[in-house]
């Protein structure tokens, strides 16, 4: 079991990325539904720039930080992250796809609109939520 001595940087990390993360999401407006379902309509391109130069930030990220460094931070070594296609996620990348679509709410822009007071995302979050638990309970 790890000390808090070795969890609580850490969690620290996490905390300061994930606040990050939602602060990203909020200024480039990804937490408004409208928005999204505007750049899903191909009426706003805006988002494009906001999703190619997170894509980018990704990529470098996993490509250079091998190279620069000799250990992650909170880790040993560097993992690979192999990816397993099947009907499972080929069914569920649709369902995420067209429940995103209908409604231009993500998880991630849905949890940060809930820190600056939009609950109506609430509605798509108890959907998610809802469609996790099924897919849970049926994987089992």
């Amino acid at each position: 079991m790890k000390t808090p001595r070795e969890t609580l940087p850490k969690a620290l990390a996490t905390l300061v990325a994930g606040m990050l993360f939602g602060f990203g999401l909020s200024l480039s407006t990804m937490i408004q539904p409208e928005v999204v379902l505007s750049f899903l309509h191909l009426q706003d391109f805006g988002l494009m720039l906001v999703m190619g130069g997170a894509v980018m930030v990704v990529l470098l990220a996993y490509k250079l930080a091998p190279r620069l460094l000799r250990h992650p931070a909170f880790d040993a070594h560097f993992h690979s992250h192999p990816s397993l296609w099947n009907r499972d996620t080929l069914v569920g990348s649709a369902l995420f796809g067209v429940g995103w679509g209908l409604s231009g709410v993500c998880p991630g822009p849905a949890i940060a609109a809930i820190g600056v007071g939009n609950w109506d995302v609430m509605w798509a979050l108890a959907g998610m939520a809802a469609g996790a638990l099924v897919q849970g309970l049926r994987a089992k």
